[in-house]
């Protein structure tokens, strides 16, 4: 079982808008309502994907239960501890005419110190039947923003792995709890290591970066694929893993979408090489439908042979 945790679930609102303009009246072309949130969105696709999956977080208010409903609808296994307040609503508008997609996202709710332990529990009862436990997207107003890390070390001592896809302050503190993986895309990798990366020599210094600081294994993804730091037969090897980018309809989970083809390549016990290339495959799969999430298998397997894999070799003084 793969548990994917959403403490900032939301209902995800995209729009599609040709010629949009601020300050303008527009007309939807084409719209979509899911349950979202960065980790909803990966249990969509391992869902999808065929890996038995089940959603937890906090759910609240209206929205809360419209988020539970459409999981439900769609067959997701979830169990999310019920807040007091409303659970938020995210929109995505897109431009088909230039591709460009803005994003409006909501805080989200205010949660206790007792809506957290009864998490903590939840997670913890949740997690004697899971071999990978991924924390995925922001934290809600009220939450600490070490939570993911406490949660990790929490995990330490059963037999899963955990995985860390957020950013900020919270990524900061994860990456220090020592997570099996981290997998930020390039601008939270550049927030966490401290500075920009102004070529593809910096981008590959960055995931070494990154290990550096406390995680087995770290991932950035880029919008034609990834550089990612693997551990291969106890050894650190760096990879980068490219695929020519598709023309895409919407941008929006195609790191999400990366994310769950990888760590379901890898709870099938697949190589390092397989992973990367279904992840890779997955997320440009993705980039080609409205919602986030949604993914075609087939066409995401048949992708696997466009994708390239190399070894970056980098001077051992750098990399540490």
């Amino acid at each position: 079982m793969i548990i994917s945790v959403t403490l900032n679930a939301a209902i995800d609102k995209s729009l599609a808008v040709p010629n949009f303009r601020l300050g303008r009246r527009h007309r939807t072309v084409e719209q979509t309502t899911m349950a979202g949130g960065k980790g909803v969105n990966i249990a969509r696709t391992l869902k999808a994907l065929g890996q038995p999956v089940i959603a937890t977080g906090f759910a609240g208010g209206a929205t809360g239960t419209h988020i539970v409903e459409q999981l439900t609808e769609e067959s997701i296994l979830n169990d999310f501890v019920r807040i007091s307040e409303e659970s938020r609503t995210n929109t995505s508008v897109l431009d088909p005419t230039t591709g460009e997609q803005t994003e409006i996202n909501e805080r989200g709710p205010q949660v206790s110190e007792r809506e957290v332990e009864l998490f903590r529990d939840k997670l913890l009862y949740l997690a004697r039947g899971a071999a990978i436990v991924v924390f995925a997207g922001s934290l809600p107003r009220g939450v600490e923003p070490d939570l993911y890390a406490s949660l990790i070390r929490d995990l330490d001592r059963s037999d899963v792995l955990t995985v860390a896809d957020t950013d900020g302050e919270p990524l900061r503190q994860a990456v220090r709890a020592e997570p099996d993986l981290v997998s930020p895309n390039v601008p939270e990798a550049e927030e966490l290591v401290g500075h920009e990366f102004a070529d593809e020599t910096e981008r590959s210094l960055a995931v070494a970066e990154i290990t550096a600081l406390g995680p087995r294994e770290a991932i950035m993804t880029l919008p034609d694929g990834c550089y990612a730091q693997m551990l291969v037969e106890g050894q650190r090897v760096l990879k980068r893993a490219q695929i020519e980018p598709r023309e895409p309809i919407a941008k929006r989970g195609s790191g999400d979408a990366f994310l769950a083809g990888y760590l379901a390549a890898r709870y099938e016990g697949r190589s390092p090489d397989q992973c990367l290339r279904f992840g890779v495959a997955c997320g440009a799969e993705s980039t080609g439908r409205m919602g986030a999430g949604t993914i075609d298998p087939r066409e995401a397997r048949r992708l696997m042979g466009d994708v390239e894999l190399n070894v970056v070799q980098v001077p051992t003084a750098d990399v540490s």
